[in-house]
Protein backbone atom coordinates (compact mmCIF):
# COMPACT_ATOMS: atom_id res chain seq x y z
CA UNK A 1 0.00 0.00 0.00
CA UNK A 2 1.45 3.29 -1.16
CA UNK A 3 1.94 6.22 1.08
CA UNK A 4 -0.34 9.15 0.09
CA UNK A 5 0.90 11.85 2.66
CA UNK A 6 4.22 11.72 4.33
CA UNK A 7 5.11 13.80 7.35
CA UNK A 8 8.96 14.65 7.96
CA UNK A 9 10.62 15.62 11.30
CA UNK A 10 7.77 18.43 11.19
CA UNK A 11 8.29 21.19 13.98
CA UNK A 12 5.63 23.77 14.45
CA UNK A 13 7.25 26.63 16.78
CA UNK A 14 5.25 30.16 17.22
CA UNK A 15 6.74 33.19 18.28
CA UNK A 16 6.86 32.88 21.80
CA UNK A 17 8.67 29.68 21.55
CA UNK A 18 5.90 27.36 21.99
CA UNK A 19 6.56 24.18 20.22
CA UNK A 20 3.05 23.00 19.26
CA UNK A 21 4.59 20.29 16.93
CA UNK A 22 8.27 18.85 17.91
CA UNK A 23 9.93 16.46 15.03
CA UNK A 24 6.41 14.55 13.87
CA UNK A 25 7.11 11.84 11.16
CA UNK A 26 4.08 10.00 10.11
CA UNK A 27 3.30 8.13 6.99
CA UNK A 28 -0.56 7.78 5.71
CA UNK A 29 -1.39 4.75 3.66
CA UNK A 30 -3.92 5.55 0.31
CA UNK A 31 -7.02 3.92 1.28
CA UNK A 32 -6.82 3.41 5.05
CA UNK A 33 -8.64 5.30 8.03
CA UNK A 34 -6.12 6.10 10.98
CA UNK A 35 -7.45 7.67 13.78
CA UNK A 36 -5.07 10.54 16.28
CA UNK A 37 -5.78 10.45 19.43
CA UNK A 38 -4.83 12.80 21.93
CA UNK A 39 -5.69 15.12 25.28
CA UNK A 40 -6.43 18.49 24.60
CA UNK A 41 -3.37 20.70 23.45
CA UNK A 42 -1.57 17.61 22.26
CA UNK A 43 -1.04 19.20 18.45
CA UNK A 44 -3.78 16.91 16.95
CA UNK A 45 -5.36 20.35 15.01
CA UNK A 46 -2.18 21.94 14.78
CA UNK A 47 -0.90 19.24 12.65
CA UNK A 48 -4.23 18.92 10.38
CA UNK A 49 -3.81 22.36 9.80
CA UNK A 50 -0.34 22.40 8.63
CA UNK A 51 -0.63 19.36 6.48
CA UNK A 52 -3.96 21.54 4.95
CA UNK A 53 -1.71 24.55 4.16
CA UNK A 54 -3.39 26.31 7.04
CA UNK A 55 -0.46 26.38 9.27
CA UNK A 56 3.08 27.29 8.18
CA UNK A 57 5.75 24.51 9.46
CA UNK A 58 8.64 26.23 10.94
CA UNK A 59 10.93 23.28 9.74
CA UNK A 60 10.33 19.63 7.82
CA UNK A 61 8.60 18.68 5.19
CA UNK A 62 4.84 17.38 3.72
CA UNK A 63 3.85 15.80 0.99
CA UNK A 64 0.42 15.08 0.17
CA UNK A 65 -0.15 12.54 -3.24
CA UNK A 66 3.30 13.87 -4.00
CA UNK A 67 3.48 17.48 -4.19
CA UNK A 68 5.31 19.56 -1.61
CA UNK A 69 2.28 21.09 0.61
CA UNK A 70 4.61 24.50 0.66
CA UNK A 71 6.03 24.72 -2.58
CA UNK A 72 3.15 23.06 -4.42
CA UNK A 73 0.40 24.53 -2.50
CA UNK A 74 -2.25 24.28 -5.01
CA UNK A 75 -1.83 20.46 -6.27
CA UNK A 76 -1.57 19.32 -2.69
CA UNK A 77 -4.51 21.22 -1.25
CA UNK A 78 -6.50 19.74 -4.32
CA UNK A 79 -6.46 16.36 -3.03
CA UNK A 80 -7.22 17.23 0.26
CA UNK A 81 -10.78 17.82 1.96
CA UNK A 82 -11.22 18.99 5.29
CA UNK A 83 -13.69 18.64 7.95
CA UNK A 84 -13.17 21.17 10.85
CA UNK A 85 -14.36 20.72 14.17
CA UNK A 86 -16.67 24.25 14.03
CA UNK A 87 -19.88 23.85 12.00
CA UNK A 88 -19.63 27.03 9.64
CA UNK A 89 -22.34 27.03 7.08
CA UNK A 90 -24.57 29.72 5.21
CA UNK A 91 -27.87 29.16 7.17
CA UNK A 92 -29.94 30.37 4.62
CA UNK A 93 -28.54 28.57 1.20
CA UNK A 94 -29.93 25.18 0.38
CA UNK A 95 -27.87 22.22 1.08
CA UNK A 96 -27.13 21.77 -2.97
CA UNK A 97 -26.29 24.97 -3.51
CA UNK A 98 -23.82 25.14 -0.71
CA UNK A 99 -22.11 22.08 -1.90
CA UNK A 100 -22.01 23.14 -5.65
CA UNK A 101 -19.86 26.59 -4.14
CA UNK A 102 -17.40 24.65 -2.52
CA UNK A 103 -16.72 23.03 -5.79
CA UNK A 104 -16.24 26.09 -7.58
CA UNK A 105 -13.97 27.66 -5.15
CA UNK A 106 -11.25 25.12 -6.16
CA UNK A 107 -11.94 25.75 -9.75
CA UNK A 108 -13.90 22.27 -10.67
CA UNK A 109 -16.57 23.39 -13.59
CA UNK A 110 -20.25 22.81 -12.71
CA UNK A 111 -21.28 19.02 -12.39
CA UNK A 112 -24.61 18.57 -10.52
CA UNK A 113 -24.71 15.05 -10.80
CA UNK A 114 -21.08 14.20 -9.38
CA UNK A 115 -23.12 16.26 -6.45
CA UNK A 116 -26.20 14.84 -6.13
CA UNK A 117 -24.36 11.76 -5.68
CA UNK A 118 -22.29 13.20 -2.80
CA UNK A 119 -25.58 14.34 -1.88
CA UNK A 120 -26.94 10.42 -2.00
CA UNK A 121 -24.04 9.08 -0.34
CA UNK A 122 -24.36 11.05 2.65
CA UNK A 123 -28.17 10.74 2.39
CA UNK A 124 -28.81 14.35 2.10
CA UNK A 125 -30.09 14.48 -1.08
CA UNK A 126 -33.96 14.53 0.41
CA UNK A 127 -33.01 17.85 1.53
CA UNK A 128 -30.99 19.40 -1.50
CA UNK A 129 -33.70 22.21 -1.38
CA UNK A 130 -33.72 22.70 1.63
CA UNK A 131 -31.92 25.84 3.82
CA UNK A 132 -29.44 24.75 6.71
CA UNK A 133 -31.06 26.32 9.28
CA UNK A 134 -33.83 23.80 8.90
CA UNK A 135 -31.28 21.03 9.42
CA UNK A 136 -30.21 19.13 12.54
CA UNK A 137 -26.84 19.12 13.81
CA UNK A 138 -26.21 16.00 12.84
CA UNK A 139 -27.37 16.78 9.07
CA UNK A 140 -25.21 19.79 9.45
CA UNK A 141 -22.08 17.42 9.72
CA UNK A 142 -22.75 15.55 6.96
CA UNK A 143 -23.23 18.98 4.87
CA UNK A 144 -19.58 19.90 5.80
CA UNK A 145 -18.82 16.30 4.90
CA UNK A 146 -20.19 17.14 1.66
CA UNK A 147 -18.37 20.35 1.03
CA UNK A 148 -14.87 18.63 1.65
CA UNK A 149 -15.80 15.85 -0.91
CA UNK A 150 -17.38 18.41 -3.52
CA UNK A 151 -13.78 18.80 -5.32
CA UNK A 152 -13.20 15.30 -5.47
CA UNK A 153 -9.83 15.13 -3.09
CA UNK A 154 -8.50 11.42 -2.04
CA UNK A 155 -7.76 12.64 1.43
CA UNK A 156 -10.51 13.66 3.59
CA UNK A 157 -9.79 15.09 6.96
CA UNK A 158 -12.21 14.79 9.81
CA UNK A 159 -11.38 17.25 13.19
CA UNK A 160 -13.40 15.95 15.74
CA UNK A 161 -16.56 14.82 13.39
CA UNK A 162 -18.72 13.75 16.15
CA UNK A 163 -18.23 16.17 18.42
CA UNK A 164 -21.67 17.14 20.37
CA UNK A 165 -23.75 14.46 18.21
CA UNK A 166 -25.42 12.15 20.46
CA UNK A 167 -24.60 8.13 20.46
CA UNK A 168 -27.17 7.46 17.84
CA UNK A 169 -25.83 9.80 15.24
CA UNK A 170 -22.29 8.82 16.27
CA UNK A 171 -22.39 5.15 14.99
CA UNK A 172 -24.66 7.00 11.82
CA UNK A 173 -21.30 8.92 11.12
CA UNK A 174 -19.03 6.02 11.54
CA UNK A 175 -21.24 4.43 9.09
CA UNK A 176 -20.99 7.44 6.48
CA UNK A 177 -17.07 7.15 6.99
CA UNK A 178 -16.81 3.56 6.21
CA UNK A 179 -18.69 4.06 3.27
CA UNK A 180 -16.06 6.66 2.32
CA UNK A 181 -13.40 4.29 2.91
CA UNK A 182 -15.04 1.76 0.58
CA UNK A 183 -15.40 4.68 -2.38
CA UNK A 184 -11.55 5.38 -1.71
CA UNK A 185 -11.09 7.99 0.08
CA UNK A 186 -8.32 7.99 2.76
CA UNK A 187 -9.72 9.02 5.99
CA UNK A 188 -7.79 10.58 8.87
CA UNK A 189 -9.82 11.76 11.72
CA UNK A 190 -9.00 13.25 15.07
CA UNK A 191 -11.57 12.13 17.71
CA UNK A 192 -11.41 12.10 22.13
CA UNK A 193 -13.59 9.06 21.49
CA UNK A 194 -11.64 5.80 21.74
CA UNK A 195 -14.41 3.71 21.20
CA UNK A 196 -14.83 5.49 17.73
CA UNK A 197 -11.07 4.18 17.10
CA UNK A 198 -11.87 1.07 17.75
CA UNK A 199 -14.77 1.11 15.93
CA UNK A 200 -13.51 2.30 12.77
CA UNK A 201 -9.64 2.80 12.26
CA UNK A 202 -7.55 0.32 10.71
CA UNK A 203 -5.05 2.33 12.58
CA UNK A 204 -4.32 4.30 15.68
CA UNK A 205 -1.80 7.52 16.22
CA UNK A 206 -1.03 8.76 19.69
CA UNK A 207 0.30 12.17 20.14
CA UNK A 208 0.87 14.29 22.80
CA UNK A 209 2.72 17.24 23.55
CA UNK A 210 3.44 17.91 19.95
CA UNK A 211 5.21 14.08 19.66
CA UNK A 212 3.73 11.02 17.69
CA UNK A 213 4.24 8.25 20.79
CA UNK A 214 2.89 5.49 18.59
CA UNK A 215 1.73 4.67 15.41
CA UNK A 216 0.18 0.78 14.97
CA UNK A 217 -2.38 -1.30 12.94
CA UNK A 218 -5.39 -1.06 15.67
CA UNK A 219 -5.43 -4.98 15.82
CA UNK A 220 -1.77 -5.28 16.52
CA UNK A 221 -1.89 -2.78 19.38
CA UNK A 222 -4.55 -4.36 20.85
CA UNK A 223 -2.73 -7.94 20.76
CA UNK A 224 1.10 -6.92 21.52
CA UNK A 225 -0.10 -4.10 24.44
CA UNK A 226 -3.28 -5.20 25.72
CA UNK A 227 -3.08 -7.52 28.44
CA UNK A 228 -6.06 -9.76 30.14
CA UNK A 229 -7.57 -9.31 33.65
CA UNK A 230 -8.54 -12.64 34.92
CA UNK A 231 -11.04 -12.20 37.52
CA UNK A 232 -11.65 -14.45 40.40
CA UNK A 233 -14.80 -14.41 41.98
CA UNK A 234 -14.37 -15.89 45.78
CA UNK A 235 -17.42 -18.05 47.85
CA UNK A 236 -16.00 -15.79 50.82
CA UNK A 237 -14.28 -12.84 51.51
CA UNK A 238 -10.60 -12.64 52.46
CA UNK A 239 -9.05 -9.64 54.57
CA UNK A 240 -5.76 -9.96 52.75
CA UNK A 241 -4.07 -12.21 50.19
CA UNK A 242 -2.69 -14.80 51.41
CA UNK A 243 1.42 -14.52 51.21
CA UNK A 244 1.46 -18.05 49.63
CA UNK A 245 -0.02 -15.73 46.32
CA UNK A 246 2.37 -13.19 46.99
CA UNK A 247 4.44 -13.84 43.30
CA UNK A 248 1.11 -13.39 41.59
CA UNK A 249 0.60 -9.67 42.30
CA UNK A 250 -3.21 -10.40 43.24
CA UNK A 251 -5.73 -7.17 43.71
CA UNK A 252 -8.30 -7.64 45.94
CA UNK A 253 -11.63 -5.93 45.49
CA UNK A 254 -12.85 -3.75 48.62
CA UNK A 255 -15.27 -6.34 50.18
CA UNK A 256 -12.26 -8.86 49.50
CA UNK A 257 -14.72 -11.51 47.37
CA UNK A 258 -12.29 -10.87 44.03
CA UNK A 259 -9.14 -11.01 43.32
CA UNK A 260 -7.87 -9.99 39.71
CA UNK A 261 -4.79 -11.47 37.95
CA UNK A 262 -3.41 -9.61 35.22
CA UNK A 263 -1.14 -11.21 32.38
CA UNK A 264 0.32 -10.98 29.26
CA UNK A 265 -1.79 -12.44 26.28
CA UNK A 266 1.37 -12.83 24.10
CA UNK A 267 3.66 -14.28 26.74
CA UNK A 268 4.85 -18.17 26.41
CA UNK A 269 2.93 -18.99 29.47
CA UNK A 270 0.01 -17.32 31.11
CA UNK A 271 0.79 -18.40 34.74
CA UNK A 272 -3.22 -19.08 35.30
CA UNK A 273 -2.98 -22.85 35.98
CA UNK A 274 -0.23 -22.35 38.40
CA UNK A 275 -2.04 -19.78 40.17
CA UNK A 276 -5.24 -21.61 40.60
CA UNK A 277 -3.75 -24.60 41.98
CA UNK A 278 -2.17 -22.36 44.57
CA UNK A 279 -5.21 -21.16 45.38
CA UNK A 280 -6.48 -24.52 46.24
CA UNK A 281 -3.53 -25.11 48.23
CA UNK A 282 -4.20 -21.60 50.13
CA UNK A 283 -8.00 -22.96 50.88
CA UNK A 284 -9.77 -20.73 48.97
CA UNK A 285 -12.55 -21.71 46.87
CA UNK A 286 -13.48 -20.26 43.69
CA UNK A 287 -17.41 -19.58 42.70
CA UNK A 288 -16.38 -17.71 39.08
CA UNK A 289 -14.00 -16.80 36.90
CA UNK A 290 -14.25 -13.86 34.08
CA UNK A 291 -11.14 -12.17 31.79
CA UNK A 292 -11.19 -8.85 29.89
CA UNK A 293 -9.02 -7.65 27.68
CA UNK A 294 -7.73 -4.26 28.19
CA UNK A 295 -9.52 -1.65 25.80
CA UNK A 296 -7.72 0.72 23.78
CA UNK A 297 -8.29 3.48 26.21
CA UNK A 298 -6.63 1.71 28.98
CA UNK A 299 -3.67 1.47 26.77
CA UNK A 300 -4.01 5.23 25.58
CA UNK A 301 -4.11 6.29 28.96
CA UNK A 302 -1.30 4.48 29.77
CA UNK A 303 1.01 6.01 26.79
CA UNK A 304 -0.19 9.39 27.58
CA UNK A 305 0.85 8.95 31.02
CA UNK A 306 4.84 7.96 30.04
CA UNK A 307 4.60 10.69 27.93
CA UNK A 308 3.69 13.11 30.88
Amino acid sequence: MTDIVQVRDLVKRYGSGFEALRGVTLNIREGEIIALLGPNGAGKTTLISTICGITTPTSGTITVGGHDVVRDFRAARSLIGLVPQEISLEQFETVHNTVSLSRGLFGKPRNPAFVDAVLKQLSLHDKRNSTIRELSGGMKRRVMIAKALAHEPRVLFLDEPTAGVDVELRKDMWAVVSDLKKAGVTIILTTHYIEEAEAIADRVGVINKGQILLVQDKAELMAQMGKKVLSIELTAPINAVPDTLSSYNLDRSADGRTLSYTYDTKGERTGITALLADLQKAGLRLRDLQTQQSSLEQIFVGLVKESA
